[in-house]
C-alpha cells in the first residue's frame, strides 16, 4: 500500500430521509424541493428494481411515475399488487426538471382510501390509513444478542445513517470540497448529472461507488479462509482474498477490482486494486486505473454494529487520500432479497 502522509475526511452530510433513496437516473431529473399532485387512471405497472415503475392516464395526457425500489417497498410491506392497472389514484410526488410528463412518487392514494407512503420519512398527506411500514429502514441500533457471529451476517443500511458520499443525499453538498487535482475538475465540470450518470439502465456500480449503497450486504466465510462480501444491490459479490504467502495470479481489471484482506484483531482490512470502473462518484468524479482502495470493517463487541471507514488513493484525480465513513446495523430479521435489476 502507498503511503499517504496527511488524507482528507469528507464530513457526511445529515440524512436527508426524502432523498435517501434517490439513486441511480434520479439525479438531475425530478424537482426534489417540489411536491406537485396528480389523478388519474392506471395504465401499466412493472414492479421491478432499480425503481417501481407505473404510467397513468390524466385529462388525456400519459405521465410515467417512478418510486421507491422494489426492495424498499417490500421491506415496508408494500408488495406487488399494491397498484393496479385500472386504479384510478392519487400522487403527491417530485415533478421532473422540464418538460417531461414524469414524476417520482411519494403518496399515491388508492382506490378503497388506503394511502400509499413509498419511501421513509413521510407522515400521511390525505388519510389515516397509511400503509408504509418504515421501522426497518429507520431503525437507529442494532441487535446486541450475538456477538459471537463477528462480523459474518448481514448488515443493514438504513436511513437513520449518513450515505458515504454526502452528495448522494445532499444536493446542496459542494462537491468541489474533495481535494481535485485540475484534470480531474475539467472532466467533472463536462458531467451533465441528467444525462451521465452511469448507473442508468442497470449497469452494476464499480468500486468505490458501489460501497454507498443503501442496501444489505453480507459476510460468507468461505474454504479456505477467503471470505465473500455479497451486496444486494445489483446481486453483486466481492471475493476478498485471505490467503498470506500465497502468489496470487492476478486477474485482468474489473468494476469491482481484485480484493486481498487481512486481520487487525476483529477488524478487517481490505486493500483493492486493478479496479476498471472509471466513477469514484456517480455524480461525476471521475478515477484512473492506478487508484487504490483500503477498507476497514469493524465489528462493535457486542455485535450490534459494523463500523466502516474507506481510504481513496488516486493521485490522478485527488492531491491527497480521501477517507469516507459509514456503518450497518445487525437487524436479525433482515435478509438479502434478489435484485434482478430490470431496464426500464
Amino acid at each position: 500500500m502507498r503511503a499517504a502522509p496527511q488524507a482528507l475526511l469528507i464530513a457526511m452530510a445529515a440524512v436527508v430521509p426524502g432523498a435517501a433513496a434517490a439513486h441511480h437516473s434520479f439525479f438531475g431529473r425530478f424537482d426534489t424541493l417540489t411536491l406537485a399532485e396528480l389523478t388519474g387512471e392506471v395504465t401499466e405497472v412493472s414492479w421491478r428494481n432499480p425503481h417501481a415503475y407505473f404510467t397513468v392516464e390524466a385529462e388525456g395526457v400519459t405521465w410515467e411515475i417512478e418510486t421507491s425500489s422494489l426492495t424498499v417497498l417490500k421491506r415496508m410491506g408494500i408488495d406487488d399488487g399494491a397498484v393496479r392497472v385500472g386504479d384510478r389514484i392519487r400522487i403527491a410526488g417530485n415533478p421532473a426538471v422540464g418538460d417531461k410528463k414524469e414524476m417520482y412518487a411519494r403518496h399515491v392514494l388508492l382506490p378503497d382510501g388506503r394511502e400509499l407512503l413509498l419511501n421513509v420519512g413521510l407522515k400521511p398527506r390525505w388519510t389515516e390509513h397509511a400503509v408504509g411500514d418504515e421501522s426497518l429502514l429507520m431503525a437507529r441500533t442494532g441487535d446486541a444478542s450475538r456477538p459471537d457471529l463477528g462480523i459474518f451476517r448481514v448488515w443493514s443500511h438504513t436511513r437513520t445513517i449518513a450515505r458515504l458520499f454526502p452528495e448522494v443525499t445532499d444536493p446542496t453538498a459542494d462537491i468541489q470540497a474533495y481535494p481535485l487535482t485540475p484534470a480531474a475538475r475539467v472532466a467533472l465540470a463536462e458531467f451533465d448529472r441528467a444525462t451521465d450518470n452511469p448507473t442508468a439502465n442497470c449497469v452494476p456500480k464499480g468500486m468505490p461507488t458501489i460501497m454507498e449503497a443503501p442496501y444489505p450486504i453480507e459476510f460468507v466465510q468461505q474454504p479456505e479462509g477467503d471470505i465473500l462480501l455479497r451486496l444486494e444491490e445489483y446481486d453483486l459479490e466481492r471475493p476478498i482474498y485471505m490467503r498470506q504467502n500465497v502468489a496470487w495470479e492476478l486477474p485482468q481489471p474489473s468494476p469491482l477490482g481484485f480484493s486481498v484482506g487481512r486481520w487487525e484483531g476483529s477488524t478487517l482490512v481490505v486493500t483493492t486494486t486493478r479496479i476498471n470502473w472509471p466513477f469514484f462518484s456517480q455524480l461525476g468524479i471521475r478515477q484512473s486505473p492506478a487508484v487504490e482502495i483500503v477498507e476497514r470493517f469493524s465489528p462493535t463487541a457486542d455485535g450490534s454494529r459494523l463500523d466502516y471507514e474507506m481510504t481513496v488513493t488516486d493521485p490522478a484525480t485527488f492531491t491527497q487520500p480521501v477517507v469516507l465513513s459509514q456503518h450497518w446495523l445487525w437487524l436479525p430479521s433482515v435478509r438479502l432479497l434478489p435484485y434482478e435489476c430490470t431496464v426500464h
